[in-house]
């Protein structure tokens, strides 16, 4: 399974980016190649300063060893080996009207000794983090998540949105990250699916993740906008690097498994600001969108 899953970030990686340059028109990929010492390495591309894409990475890694001290308490083990592989990305546009996204589709096994496998699961989603909301967009995006979740289990999409919900909140803004998406972990081999069908799922879900967002990037992409509205994209990027630096469990594992430190960091935006005390104008489409996220909505009963 693990060479099977590699194989298909790698291909999707191609997918994405290709699909990307070709929209943005301007800036093209920077690909490094990089290997981690103890074991495995990835593939980092990372697009900056496009007409369309300010900074933008869609890495993949495959990275194995003996299990760190600190994520074998946090997964409650002994000494023991793993296998980490995965596809994670993030996509900040230039223009504040398009919304950042972010994604990630992992696979994981854990080791004895002698080398058996002992656990394995996937996990993944992609979220969506609008600075001026366009109701139709969150719309879109959800329903394409729940059309590929509805492929698989008729309970996916409520479980797995509610998951996000709940997984992308900034506890100490007592506000959501963005408008959701889905987010499942620890997919494992069981009485509901297979590892055969996790496997179906998890990629018919990265597959759906250009029909997801393009069509949002296409409509958004050359609409005005001010200063001012620039300004409130980089106040609301710096609550995204909040919560990537205070509460994501990946940023958190790879720097506790040695990860490479850029690749970790690629999803930081590359202007930010961070006003004190900064409060939107009563009535304002961003005192609407800072409204909304204190309480996540049902976007399908928006349709």
């Amino acid at each position: 399974m693990k060479e099977k899953f590699y194989a298909y970030i790698q291909s999707l990686q191609d997918r994405i980016c290709s699909t990307l340059e070709s929209l943005d028109g301007k800036a093209s990929f920077q690909e490094d190649l990089w290997e981690r010492p103890e074991g495995g390495g990835g593939r980092t591309r990372v697009i900056q300063e496009g007409a369309v894409f300010e900074k933008g990475g869609v890495n993949i890694s495959g990275v194995h060893g003996p299990l760190p001290e600190s994520m074998q308490a946090y997964f409650g083990v002994g000494e023991s080996d793993f296998f980490a592989c995965g596809l994670s990305l993030v996509l900040h546009p230039v223009n504040p009207m398009v919304p950042t996204v972010h994604a990630n589709w992992r696979y994981f096994e854990l080791y004895d000794k002698q080398g058996n496998v002992v656990d394995q699961w996937f996990g993944g989603g992609q979220d969506l983090t609008p600075y001026y909301l366009f109701d139709e967009d969150a719309v879109h995006f959800h329903s394409v998540c729940k059309q590929a979740c509805d492929n698989h289990h008729p309970q996916f999409y409520t479980r797995y949105k509610e998951r996000c919900d709940s997984y992308f909140w900034n506890a100490h803004r007592n506000e959501a990250r963005g408008v959701g998406g889905l987010f499942f972990d620890y997919c494992r081999p069981g009485e509901e699916l297979s590892l055969e069908q996790w496997y179906d799922f998890v990629t018919e879900v990265g597959d759906s993740f250009l029909p997801s967002y393009l069509p949002i990037v296409k409509k958004r992409k050359e609409l005005a906008y001010s200063e001012a509205e620039r300004d409130w994209q980089e106040v609301r990027r710096g609550r995204y690097v909040e919560f990537n630096l205070v509460h994501d469990k990946g940023t958190l594992f790879g720097l506790r498994t040695n990860g490479r430190i850029e690749s970790i960091l690629m999803s930081l935006p590359p202007k930010v600001q961070w006003r004190y005390d900064h409060q939107p104008e009563p009535g304002s489409r961003e005192a609407r969108l800072v409204e909304i996220l204190k309480s996540p909505r049902n976007w399908m009963n928006k349709t």
